[in-house]
């Protein structure tokens, strides 16, 4: 790194932040700011990125618990609340590598339909299949991406699978980017064995062989900046001091509520964004099978029921866990729960994902920390019922006994009759949902139809201040959105290294 482009820090006067000039500053580690930190090095850039959370390596994650890891790589301890009717558990890393340290390290396109829908919506037509179709074939050759057949364990996904073929529906292997997994059943933990392809062990180190700089435990407060100029960055250290970054130009990749908040708090379009945020639900259902699953053994999920994905759903398992059941079951009737215990190897937990179509908002802050608001629309409601009918006959054809399905106050559903009544009777309070896929806080369209940034990931207004993570999708894609972030992303920079 060159000494004039090096970041270069001033000595400030007792209680004032020092002044760190800098070249290309990138908040954010996770998919979208890691293909900046990236993409700008092999540019020439020098790169400087900032990570709220802590930097976490393999062996550690090999040494922790997963409820340790819980806490230390989730934000809020993976249990953030959307309040509405009902209330959503959100979940989103706090870490190096952000969500893509703990996801299922899935890698899925988004379909030409999605983006022609988007672009119809956006009033932005240079973002189509065309376009982003090179991006994800690039993308997919660097992570390695494979299909992810059932190998050792995994009989949830064969029963899940097997299902499928007997009713005739659509279902696929998960297209992943890992080397070498073990099935170690841990990805939304991080991965102990280090075969999952995330950002921290992918572009962030690539990027620092080319000079990037990449600083953990650095809390962004607010971008200032003058007529449309970004003039600092505003950051409070690992040790608590204070320090104002001075970027040439400036990447905000804090994730889908992260950049929002942070351009509100820097007085940056601050009626618009955060106002429209895209999330996908997820249905938990607990199924017990007539003889042992044992399906703590395995991954996240080796099958995905894509029948009813033009729907906005998909089915597929969430290896059982200790904790991932405590959760579930948490709330039911202690006789129940005893049972089900004792009954562990014969059940499967299955995860039905539906595209919801209200919209949350960041409604305000509390102590600093955001307030989150969902507006689940009837249509919702009736979504979520139709998607739970849909899981439990898919499951019954697995063989499935008995399901537990997604409301603490429900009894086990052992008929289709039992489904029926059940679906009847739940009101949309009813519902237990978790969302870990939130999208389209600052999403790329024109100003009149909701827009925060144009085509290049700038906000109206700004010349060098761009955002480039989920945040600036026009909406939620229905599948797992890494590929479609990191897609978007690298479009993004490409754009703005061509015009710079």
């Amino acid at each position: 790194m060159s000494p004039l482009t090096a970041p270069r820090a001033r000595s400030a006067r007792s209680g004032r932040p020092a002044d760190v000039e800098c070249d290309a500053l990138v908040v954010g580690s996770g998919a979208g700011g890691a293909v900046a930190a990236l993409e700008l090095a092999r540019a020439g850039r020098s790169v400087t990125v900032l990570e709220e959370g802590p930097r976490v390596g393999t062996r550690e994650l090999a040494a922790a618990s997963p409820a340790e890891s819980m806490r230390r790589l989730y934000r809020n301890g993976g249990a953030t609340a959307v309040f509405g009717t009902p209330t959503i558990a959100y979940g989103e890393a706090h870490a190096v590598g952000g969500t893509t340290v703990v996801n299922g390290g899935l890698l899925w396109e988004p379909s030409a339909a999605v983006l022609d829908c988007w672009a119809a919506w956006s009033g932005y037509g240079s973002y189509r299949a065309p376009v982003i179709g090179p991006r994800f074939a690039e993308v997919r050759r660097r992570l390695g991406m494979i299909v992810q057949e059932h190998g050792d364990g995994n009989e949830d996904s064969r029963l899940l699978a097997l299902a499928a073929e007997s009713l005739g529906w659509r279902w696929q292997h998960p297209q992943r980017v890992v080397r070498g997994c073990e099935h170690r059943n841990q990805c939304a933990t991080g991965c102990p064995s280090g075969a999952k392809q995330s950002m921290a062990v992918t572009y962030l180190p690539e990027a620092e062989a080319l000079g990037a700089r990449v600083s953990p435990g650095v809390r962004v407060e607010r971008i200032t900046h003058r007529h449309g100029v970004v003039r600092g960055v505003e950051a409070t250290g690992p040790d608590g001091r204070r320090v104002r970054y001075r970027p040439r130009t400036l990447f905000v990749a804090a994730g889908p509520i992260g950049t929002p908040v942070l351009l509100r708090r820097s007085g940056i379009h601050a009626r618009t964004a955060g106002r429209r945020i895209a999330l996908h639900l997820n249905l938990r259902t607990v199924a017990r099978f007539p003889r042992v699953v044992d399906a703590v053994r395995g991954t996240m999920f080796t099958a995905q029921v894509q029948e009813h994905s033009a729907l906005g759903m998909l089915v597929m398992p969430s290896n059982l866990t200790p904790g991932g059941l405590g959760a579930a079951l948490a709330g039911r009737a202690p006789d129940l729960v005893d049972d089900l215990l004792a009954a562990r190897s014969q059940l499967g937990m299955f995860t039905t994902q539906v595209r919801m179509q209200g919209y949350a908002r960041i409604a305000g802050t509390v102590a600093g920390t955001p307030l989150l608001r969902h507006g689940m629309t009837r249509a919702d409601h009736h979504a979520l019922r139709l998607a739970f009918r849909r899981t439990a006959r898919l499951l019954f054809a697995a063989g499935a006994v008995e399901l537990l399905p997604p409301t603490s106050a429900a009894g086990p559903l052992r008929t289709e009759a039992d489904v029926e009544a059940y679906c009847a009777r739940v009101r949309p309070g009813d519902w237990e949902l978790v969302s870990v896929h939130a999208m389209a806080g600052c999403p790329m369209a024109l100003p009149g139809r909701g827009g925060v940034c144009d085509e290049l990931g700038r906000p109206y207004g700004f010349g060098n201040l761009h955002l480039c993570d989920a945040s600036v999708l026009p909406g939620a894609p229905g599948i797992s959105p890494q590929g479609t972030i990191m897609s978007f992303a690298h479009e993004i920079v490409a754009r703005h290294l061509e015009s710079a």
